[in-house]
C-alpha cells in the first residue's frame, strides 16, 4: 500500500514516515506543503492512504483530501489536527482523527485498517469524529454527510453548530438523525453559510446526549449497587 504523509512540520512528518516504514510493510513518502503534495499526486499512479495535517499556514487538509480523492479511487484519509487530545469530549472507536500528541499505536492500527480494505472501500468517518474535529478546529461552512441513499448538512460558524438539515427534518432533530447514521462519507465547503439558526445547544452536549444515553432503570440500579458496595 502506498502512503503519503503531508505536514508542514518536517521533523514530525519525517518521524511519522519513518514509523510507517519501520513498523509496517507499506511504502511511505513525506511532503511538507500543499503544492508538493499535488505535485506528488501528478507523479504517482497510486495512493491508498493520505495522512494529512488538518490545517496550518496555507495548508488545508480537508481540501487536500478532496483533491486526492478525485485522483486516487478508494483513497482513505487520516487527519492530524493541531488541537490537543485533552480538548476532545468524546473518544471514538477506530478513529481517523489524531490530535496532538499523536498516539503512535492507534495511528499504526488505523493504517492497517486502511490497508486491509478492498480497493474501492468508501472513505468512511464516524459522524462524531467529523463534528468534533470541525468544531474543535473552529471551522465555518457546511459539512455534508452521505449514508447510503440519505444525505444531510450541518452548518457551522467558528466551531459552533447553527443548523442542520436532512430530507425529513431540520434543526436539532436533523442533527440527531445524522449522528445516528454513525459512519458516513463527507464533503466540506467553507464558503456556505447557514440559511437560518435553529440549534442553540453545544455540539458536545448534543453528541453526549445522543451517543451516551441515560442507563435503563435496571442498569442504573446495578450501577448504584456497585458504587455502594
Amino acid at each position: 500500500m502506498q502512503v503519503l504523509i503531508a505536514h508542514r512540520d518536517a521533523e514530525l512528518g519525517e518521524q511519522l514516515a519513518q514509523m510507517v516504514i519501520d513498523y509496517t510493510t507499506h511504502d511511505c513518502d513525506f511532503v511538507g506543503s500543499t503544492p508538493a503534495a499535488l505535485e506528488w499526486a501528478r507523479r504517482h499512479a497510486r495512493c491508498r492512504l493520505l495522512i494529512t495535517q488538518l490545517e496550518g499556514e496555507e495548508f488545508d487538509g480537508l481540501a487536500l483530501g478532496a483533491s486526492f480523492s478525485e485522483v486516487f479511487p478508494g483513497l482513505q484519509t487520516l487527519f492530524l489536527p493541531a488541537y490537543s487530545v485533552e480538548e476532545q469530549r468524546l473518544v471514538v472507536s477506530n478513529t481517523k482523527v489524531f490530535p496532538e500528541p499523536i498516539d503512535g499505536e492507534a495511528l499504526l492500527a488505523a493504517i492497517e485498517r486502511a490497508g486491509s480494505g478492498a480497493d474501492e472501500t468508501p472513505d468512511l468517518f464516524h459522524v462524531a469524529d467529523l463534528v468534533q474535529m470541525c468544531c474543535l478546529s473552529r471551522r465555518s461552512g457546511a459539512l455534508q454527510m452521505v449514508k447510503d441513499n440519505r444525505s444531510g448538512i450541518i452548518f457551522l460558524r467558528h466551531g459552533t453548530i447553527l443548523h442542520a438539515e436532512t430530507a425529513a427534518a431540520r434543526g436539532r432533530e436533523a442533527f440527531m438523525e445524522i449522528v445516528g447514521w454513525k459512519e458516513v462519507e463527507f464533503a466540506y465547503d467553507p464558503s456556505v453559510r447557514a440559511p437560518v439558526e435553529t440549534i442553540h445547544d453545544g455540539w458536545d452536549e448534543m453528541l453526549i446526549e445522543i451517543l451516551e444515553p441515560e442507563p435503563m432503570p435496571n442498569e442504573q440500579q446495578e450501577e448504584e449497587e456497585r458504587r455502594s458496595a
